[in-house]
């Protein structure tokens, strides 16, 4: 079984335009994102799910710096994209991650694959934010290929094509969908990147942490938030 994390990324953002190419610390958000996912243990590929708009050619090539596979499609119907990045690559299990998300613990991926191998007869799909105790932020997705074909050939509805996932999340009677939760609620802290409100905690965050500990946790984070109280009015009102 080939485990794929796909992550879809592009420039235009209606918020915050060309996020993914942001620079904090010497990196662009997005390299920060894969080299975090590179420290999972249970994936065997990162793809990268681009768009064939000229404009994001940038993320062409900084995946081909990075040597990163990736794959362009539809840059409005994302649920085609990434499925047509999950065929290309032979992908068995999927795993979601967006590239907003660039503090993305490796550790909770792999625990969330862990629980998704561990239950797959039981489960079709395990994310972490049904219900979210997560930072958002921290946000991964994991199911089968055979179920991402399904919602592909079958999902009509503009949000269902527009997103990856929504088809899956609105049939919990056909799909068996489970939720890990963590032991505190940290749901209240705001660690993905939408706005330039998002961008300058991120920024502290990553400036405070990474030339020390490159490596940082989620718990790390959490410590240097509540160092920190006034922080998590940077981007409270999002």
């Amino acid at each position: 079984m080939k485990t794929v994390i796909i992550v879809q990324a592009r420039i235009g953002s209606s918020r915050l335009p060309g996020k993914v190419l942001k620079e904090v610390n010497g990196k662009t958000l997005l390299e920060h994102l894969i080299v975090r996912l590179r420290r999972v243990r249970k994936a065997d590929q990162i793809v990268v799910a681009t768009t064939i708009k000229e404009e994001d050619l940038p993320i062409v090539d900084l995946c081909k710096k990075l040597d990163v596979a990736f794959y362009r499609g539809s840059e409005e119907d994302v649920l085609s994209r990434y499925y047509e990045a999950a065929l290309h690559y032979k992908g068995d299990l999927i795993v979601r991650v967006t590239s907003d998300c660039p503090l993305i613990d490796p550790s909770i991926v792999d625990k969330a694959l862990t629980f998704y191998i561990e239950n797959h007869n039981e489960i079709d799909y395990v994310s972490n934010n049904l219900k979210q105790t997560y930072p958002k932020g921290m946000d991964v997705e994991i199911f089968p290929f055979s179920i991402l074909k399904e919602a592909h050939e079958e999902a009509k509805r503009e949000r269902e094509r527009e997103h990856v996932t929504p088809f899956i999340k609105y049939n919990p009677i056909r799909y068996r969908l489970s939720n890990i939760e963590y032991s505190e609620n940290f749901s209240h802290y705001r660690w993905t990147v939408d706005t330039s409100e998002d961008l300058h905690l991120i920024t502290k965050i990553l400036n405070t942490l990474y030339n020390d500990k490159p490596e940082f946790t989620m718990k790390d984070i959490v410590s240097v938030m509540k160092s920190n109280p006034e922080w998590i009015s940077i981007n409270a009102h999002i």
